[in-house]
């Protein structure tokens, strides 16, 4: 719902139990569902509001590995849609990869909003944005959609802030030291919905490091600055490194100081998927790290083991960038009401 001083989360959906323990954390004035968002539809009492975001699982378009279009998450725009139709809000937000603005999902979307389709009365823009053009710490590509009732306009774009001048590594980690804390979470626990979990934890406590093989510190001492598995010496290359000279250039590679930081995935924690190697120290990304360069307080609360927690700073989008587009929303709505109440 739209308030005068922003917007006000009435509820959240979320299958992950630990996600959304994190935001309950987060959010506690707002309600938050456990379950799949087909549940939700049919079992839950689904409130009116202003604006609904979403971000359908986006693994079966992600360029990395496998794509799948064929991939059962792929067809979850469609529950997204009969939102849409169930809430019927004024303005709607789809975040997800690059490349779903080329899949056939995007398609069915689209025709989905044309006459005849089921959401007929709606309309959209979309555009893939750099999040590093708005301030975030990272040059993360996504495509966002942004949806309006056509009984309203559009509420048009966020401008970019920081085009030319991107901000860097270097800023995002000022005054994290090189060492890591600890290995492991501290011990704690909370019950959230019945489910035990580790947390609370807040992202200074995620400073933590990962016990290496001594292969894999001896790789690292070999990378240099800005380097990556292109520069380690015949006898440390893996088996399959050593038949394929050509590739990816950001595995086993070292994050510059002063540029933003490649796309922080779910599993920045292992070099071998990709730019994660800290600029200079011989090891990968924290946690903590990891969670700066997306663009979450120090002080924000999470809930979850260590690979839950990175499941979540890897799928969140960069926070300056969600922030944009909540302006946006927000000049919007605000547009709206003030002319409702002239008339």
């Amino acid at each position: 719902m739209a308030a005068a001083s922003g917007f006000r989360t009435l509820q959240a959906v979320e299958l992950d139990v630990a996600a959304a323990a994190t935001y309950a954390q987060n959010h506690p004035e707002t309600e938050v569902y456990v379950g799949p968002i087909q549940d939700w539809l049919r079992d839950a009492d689904v409130p009116s509001v202003d604006v609904i975001v979403g971000g359908p699982p986006c693994q079966g378009f992600s360029t990395l590995g496998k794509q799948d279009v064929e991939d059962g998450r792929n067809g979850l725009w469609e529950e997204y849609a009969r939102t849409i139709l169930r809430v019927r809000p004024k303005y709607f937000v789809v975040e997800n990869v690059a490349a779903f603005m080329k899949s056939p999902q995007y398609g069915l979307f689209l025709a989905a909003t044309q006459a005849g389709g089921q959401l007929a009365d709606y309309a959209f823009e979309a555009q893939v944005l750099n999040a590093a053009d708005y301030g975030a710490f990272q040059a993360r590509k996504r495509a966002v959609l942004i949806g309006h009732h056509r009984d309203l306009p559009s509420p048009g774009w966020p401008e970019p802030t920081h085009i030319g001048r991107h901000r860097t590594v270097r800023e995002a980690l000022r005054g994290v030291g090189a060492a890591w804390d600890a290995l492991d979470l501290p011990e704690r626990t909370i019950d959230f919905h019945g489910h035990m979990l580790p947390g609370v934890f807040r992202t200074l406590d995620l400073h933590l490091g990962r016990d290496y093989e001594d292969l894999s510190l001896r790789r690292f001492r070999e990378i240099p600055p800005g380097g990556n598995r292109f520069d380690l010496p015949y006898e440390l290359l893996s088996p399959c490194w050593r038949k394929h000279h050509s590739g990816s250039g950001d595995v086993m590679g070292r994050l510059h100081w002063d540029k933003p930081s490649v796309t922080i995935r779910t599993e920045f924690f292992k070099p071998e998927k990709g730019r994660y190697l800290h600029p200079t120290a011989n090891r990968a990304i924290t946690h903590l790290e990891a969670a700066l360069l997306q663009g979450f307080p120090l002080d924000y609360k999470w809930v979850g083991s260590k690979t839950a927690i990175a499941r979540q700073i890897g799928n969140a989008v960069p926070i300056p960038l969600g922030a944009a587009i909540g302006d946006v929303l927000q000049r919007a709505a605000v547009s709206t009401l003030s002319q409702v109440l002239a008339q």
